[in-house]
Order: structure tokens, then sequence, then C-alpha cells
């Protein structure tokens, strides 16, 4: 005897089941508003800060002021409220010398302008230099 073995096959079509996903989601939503409501604020330590002085009243002072305003000029400034005048390269060497004698301790600080590339700079630097003139910075602030 032999059997036959009849396969029938049921079609069922595919449900997506939305009622688990809405759970799903009102527990994400429920752990966010918990999660939340338990943060503390961030609390910033006190700090004592320091009272603020009125400092000396800035006079003249004996500084040179130098700033390179393009390949072959400069611009010359004894003190920090004194007038500028324009220079050559040329007549720099002399003028810092006579400049390192009459000055007691004699400072440079050193600028470039908008048009000055850095080896105009340089430049400056090595007459300061040549000039024997030991006290030199160079300022990073645009000048006043």
């Amino acid at each position: 005897m032999t059997q036959t073995l009849v396969v029938t096959s049921v079609s069922r079509k595919a449900r997506v089941e939305i009622i688990p996903l809405i759970d799903v989601v009102f527990f994400l939503l429920a752990t966010f508003v918990l999660f939340t409501l338990s943060l503390d604020r961030i609390l910033a330590m006190e700090g004592i800060l320091p009272k603020s002085v009125p400092g000396p009243v800035l006079k003249d002072d004996d500084t040179l002021y130098l700033q390179a305003t393009g390949p072959d000029s400069l611009l010359w400034r004894e003190g920090r409220f004194g007038s500028s005048e324009q220079l050559g390269f040329k007549e720099l060497n002399p003028r810092l010398k006579e400049f390192a004698a009459r000055v007691k301790e004699p400072r440079v600080a050193l600028n470039a302008g908008d048009g000055a590339k850095f080896g105009a700079v340089a430049q400056l630097l090595d007459e300061v230099r040549k000039a024997e003139i030991k006290q030199v910075c160079i300022e990073t602030a645009p000048p006043s």
C-alpha cells in the first residue's frame, strides 16, 4: 500500500500588529520623561574675584617704536605719545646709534604695518642689533 501525502497550503496575509509598536513607543516616552525629571541642575561654585585697583597714570616713556610700513620705509616714534616720522632704512642706523647714546636704557618695540613683509621686520631687527640695543620686543597688537 502506498500512501500519498497531499500538501495543501493555506495562504494567510501577513499583518502588521501596531499595538506592540505603540506599547514600545509609550515605554520609551515614559522612560525619557522620568529620566529628564531626575536630572539635577548643575550648580556653579562661587568664586571670590579680586577687587580692581586703578593703575598708575601712563606717562611718556623712553621706548622707541619702529614700524615697518613697506620694503624701504618705516615710521619712527619716540615714546608712547610721541609723533611719528617717516624714515628710510638708510637713515636708520645713525639715528639708532644716536638714540642709544642719548637714552640711559634704550628699548625698541618693533611692529609690522599692513603693507610690510617679514623681510622688512627682519631688517629692522638687524639694524637694532647693529646699534647694540639689547632690549627689543616685537609688538603683536596693532599700534594705537
